[in-house]
């Protein structure tokens, strides 16, 4: 492992407990968001098998993830900067999982992302949606989690499946919940107790709200766009609501020196992938 010192870096992992409930758009935006409040992030699509992070921004990279772990790339060679200055880790689609790594290839990780530590206060992981071990093993690995949930009984029954693995088989003891395309502000808070209800019930996990989404006309536009909303809408309500959420992860307790590095977040991922098997 390398010893140089780099300032303590955020790790905030993005997840869903099903596909459709704008979870990659959410990781999109908190991270533009967070930008613009000067933070300098980096975002990381570990959707390892359906990544479609640069397909939302309407990135076209040359190397992805896929070129480090063969070793074909340096993590410095797959980065490419997206609006505003974000950086960007690219997955690839339909190509090896996290879960399939060789030890050698999970060394060759630890050291591609010693490499770009220095570049970031925070990274920002876009992770699959659902309870794999790629999806747990980067959620484990992070400091923050933010599980983005819609008011749908299905949607609600995923994200608790989801927590209910993370407590019970992980000993994660906070997530934080982000209601997502609500029509009000009520709503929001109202799809968070449903799942807190069942979550304090059952669960010995503390579930903390991270806020609403509304649903927005204007995220549609700008997904047709291949923008972010925050960026090309930015007085819109939904890119309203992100801005507050950035200025909450603002107040968002950061690791300590000796466990902030993104060396450590590498550290735990690996070691949570190798006790997945």
């Amino acid at each position: 492992m390398s010893n140089i010192s780099f300032n303590p870096v955020q790790v905030i992992g993005v997840s869903g407990g099903k596909g459709g409930v704008g979870k990659t758009n959410a990781a999109v935006n908190l991270a533009l968001s967070l930008i613009a409040r000067g933070r300098r992030v980096t975002l990381l699509d570990a959707d390892l098998g359906l990544a479609n992070v640069d397909v939302l921004l309407g990135l076209k990279p040359r190397r992805t993830l896929a070129d480090v772990f063969a070793g074909n790339a340096s993590l410095t060679d797959v980065v490419i900067t997206g609006p505003n200055g974000l950086r960007v880790v690219p997955a690839s689609s339909g190509t090896q999982e996290l879960t399939q790594l060789s030890p050698r290839q999970h060394a060759g990780l630890i050291t591609a992302f010693n490499e770009i530590a220095h570049q970031m206060d925070t990274l920002v992981i876009d992770t699959a949606a659902g309870i794999s071990n790629e999806v747990i093993s980067f959620l484990r690995a992070s400091q923050e989690i933010i599980v983005v949930v819609c008011n749908e009984p299905t949607s609600i029954t995923d994200a608790y499946a989801l927590v209910k693995v993370l407590a019970q088989n992980h000993g994660i003891e906070r997530v934080r919940i982000l209601a997502n395309m609500v029509r009000t502000a009520d709503e929001g808070q109202a799809v968070f107790t449903k799942l807190r209800t069942v979550t304090e019930r059952f669960l010995d996990v503390t579930l903390l709200y991270a806020g609403a989404i509304p649903q927005d006309e204007h995220v549609r536009r700008a997904v047709q766009r291949q923008r972010g909303v925050v960026d090309i809408y930015p007085k819109c309500p939904a890119s309203r609501a992100f801005a507050a959420l950035a200025r909450d992860v603002d107040g968002w307790p950061v690791p300590a020196v000796a466990r902030g590095h993104l060396e450590f977040f590498v550290e735990r991922l690996v070691a949570a992938e190798a006790t997945a098997h």
